[in-house]
């Protein structure tokens, strides 16, 4: 019979009389399956059978390692429930972790912004002084620790380029870190780290002991920045967070201030030095660079009262710990307010577990104690790096990109021409030192008693007989093929002089500094020198030290305005005009340095762009902060602080090449970065009305 239902039905009967079918293609999966049909009586049963369960009877599949239907149904519906499971709870993370940030945001408004916030705002701000007193403490130390400790030019400029590294790596450590351990913690470190090495430095003998501590002290204060603005962003509620972000910056200010005054008020005055035994001498640059460690001294004893910041906690499930912290910023804003009634209502907020936070907790409960503290810090440490190539993710690269393009145009610029300001200015001082010059040829001075100072002379081809030179200080001065005759020097201290192709007969040198190096391609016949004051040694003050610690004092007062503009305007025309506009006015400005033919006017145009750019430098930390989730925000912010000393590293040893040389092309380079950072900075997107994320 050519039925197409039987055409696709095979018929088979079991061992107890049953008929089973299997029917290609049908609803069953291929899996055979029991029918009523034939019909039989109940009578019919096999023996085997009788007296048996019903429930209790062997599926004869069971034989052949084949599932029982019921099984295979009852799997399928336990995947889907636990599919629909994790689907509800994947659905409900998400919703938890868009609704934190707005929650946040409505816990701080609740919170209010006052005396928390203030005394937070102070902590903070001397520990972002202290940045900026270690960014001046080299070059101003420098002129005096390389005569304490005979440094040569090559090592000079190795001092500078080491400190810039490490505060470049510390930005690129802590700044990870701090998303990983916590922003308090992490910067009661980084000061700590400061403070250790710093305070070693100043009684480093040797010069490769100092610059390993300054090293290590750079490394340390690096990671400030990324943290200070990471930090007190998290307590701030979205209408005040530009404002007074801006405000913070100006404590940078501060520290170039307290720099420039104390080291304009110490270090000329060499007699403030003591020595403590016969080997460690503490010159005045040294008492310079204790004084310098008070700002992070202060912010280390206020940090220690102050709290972890909130939304880490929150992000990384410590819910407890947050809401407590929440409290206290309510509360404390509130009484000092004059309304302590008010109670802080929040009873719930949402903190969704990571699976980091998971693996974590399970790892650390096994194994010894040294397991346990290796398996944190391992799994930290692939977190942090896990971190850094998230900021590689589609939606953050294009941002990330524009930003690194800003940081690095602005940063080339700023740190170039603040090398190039000093530098142009200590040239500009020699060219008019040089063109005060005295030359004395062929002068014969004999039996005469040198009381006064020399400064500033070449003498070619003199003779000097039976002369004494006693209780003088002798600067720049050059003799040249000039004879000696039965000659006395006591008591001589020299800079920058020299004998070049000279004959010395009969002649004594009684503890002066005129030793080898002193006298080059020179013939000695029956020299004596007597107590001779060996190595280098702390001459007496130049006139031109006061004029750059002016120029520093007066550069770092000229950003003044410029900070307060921009936090006046920070929430009011938005981020990206206050950057844009500030690079490309500051390309403006540059061009007024082919004005420069006098040290006044090159201080003139430095105070003009300090002013104006600085405004940029708010802007773009602003932005920086905003534009980055809050487990990503460190991280983020020590990538491009890191990128900003990079570009000072190469800024200084390009723009310092061209002095004396041309004044071109340092401007014109420092116009080309403006012009570019302004232009992309154009294209980021406003963070003024964004919550963080």
């Amino acid at each position: 019979m050519d039925d197409p239902y039987h055409n696709n039905v095979n018929q088979q009967m079991t061992e107890g009389g049953d008929y089973t079918y299997t029917q290609d293609g049908g609803g069953q999966d291929g899996y055979p399956y029991q029918t009523d049909y034939p019909p039989q009586d109940e009578d019919a049963a096999s023996d085997a059978t009788e007296g048996a369960d019903e429930d209790d009877q062997m599926y004869e599949g069971e034989y052949q390692g084949i599932p029982h239907p019921d099984e295979i149904k009852e799997a399928r519906r336990a995947a889907r429930v636990e599919a629909r499971r994790k689907a509800r709870m994947a659905a409900q993370q998400e919703e938890e972790e868009e609704s934190l940030p707005e929650q946040y945001e409505t816990i701080m408004e609740d919170c209010g912004h006052g005396r928390f916030q203030w005394m937070l705002f102070f902590v903070l701000g001397l520990a972002l002084m202290a940045d900026g007193v270690d960014g001046f403490v080299v070059g101003f130390v420098l002129p005096s620790a390389e005569k304490d400790m005979c440094i040569s030019n090559a090592d000079k400029g190795l001092l500078g380029l080491l400190v810039y590294v490490a505060m470049m790596v510390g930005a690129l450590v802590w700044g990870g870190l701090c998303d990983k351990m916590g922003r308090r913690k992490c910067l009661i470190y980084v000061l700590t780290i400061d403070l250790v090495f710093s305070f070693l430095s100043c009684f480093a003998q040797g010069y490769g002991f100092f610059l390993f501590l300054r090293f290590c002290s750079g490394f340390g204060i690096g990671g400030s920045i990324p943290i200070v603005y990471t930090y007190f962003t998290e307590f701030l509620q979205m209408d005040k967070r530009g404002e007074h972000l801006s405000w913070l910056c100006m404590f940078w200010m501060f520290g170039g201030l307290y720099a420039s005054f104390t080291a304009w008020g110490i270090i000329p005055h060499y007699g403030w030095g003591f020595a403590i035994g016969t080997h460690l001498q503490m010159h005045s640059w040294r008492l310079f660079i204790l004084v310098c460690l008070f700002p992070a001294l202060a912010a280390l004893i206020g940090l220690v009262f102050m709290p972890e910041s909130p939304r880490f906690l929150l992000e990384n499930a410590r819910h407890d710990e947050a809401w407590m912290i929440l409290r206290q910023v309510h509360d404390t804003n509130w009484k000092a307010k004059g309304e302590p009634e008010r109670v802080f209502t929040v009873t719930n907020i949402k903190t969704p577990q990571t699976q980091e936070d998971e693996f974590i907790e399970i790892q650390s409960e096994t194994g010894t104690a040294f397991q346990r503290w290796t398996v944190r810090k391992m799994t930290m440490l692939q977190q942090v790096m896990a971190n850094i190539m998230s900021l590689s993710a589609p939606e953050l690269r294009l941002q990330g990109l524009l930003l690194v393009i800003v940081w690095f145009c602005l940063a080339f610029s700023y740190h170039g021409l603040g090398v190039w300001f000093p530098d142009m200015i200590k040239y500009m001082q020699y060219e008019e030192y040089e063109s005060k010059v005295r030359i004395f040829h062929r002068e014969r001075v004999e039996r005469f008693h040198f009381n006064f100072s020399l400064v500033n002379q070449i003498h070619r081809e003199g003779e000097y007989i039976h002369d004494k030179f006693a209780n003088i200080e002798i600067k720049s001065v050059k003799f040249e093929s000039s004879l000696f005759e039965n000659c006395y020097f006591e008591d001589i201290k020299s800079t920058n002089t020299f004998f070049e192709n000279c004959t010395i007969k009969n002649t004594v040198f009684y503890n002066t500094d005129l030793w080898q190096d002193k006298f080059k391609n020179c013939r000695m016949e029956n020299a004596t020198f007597l107590h001779p004051k060996k190595g280098c040694h702390l001459n007496f003050q130049e006139e031109n030290d006061i004029v750059i610690y002016m120029v520093s004092f007066l550069g770092s007062l000229a950003v003044l305005p410029g900070n307060i503009i921009s936090a006046l305007f920070m929430d009011k025309i938005g981020r990206i005009r206050i950057i844009g506009g500030s690079m490309l006015a500051s390309s403006a400005c540059t061009f007024l340095l082919l004005l420069s033919f006098s040290q006044g006017a090159v201080i003139c145009w430095q105070c003009l762009f300090y002013g104006v750019s600085v405004a940029a430098w708010n802007g773009l930390e602003v932005i920086s902060v905003e534009l980055y989730p809050s487990s990503k925000r460190g991280t983020a912010f020590g990538i491009l602080n890191g990128i900003c000393k990079f570009a000072a590293i190469i800024a200084s040893s390009i723009f310092a090449a061209f002095i004396g040389i041309t004044k071109i092309i340092p401007i014109f380079l420092a116009f080309a970065a403006l012009v570019c950072g302004g232009m992309v900075a154009l294209k980021l997107p406003e963070t003024r009305e964004k919550i963080l994320s």
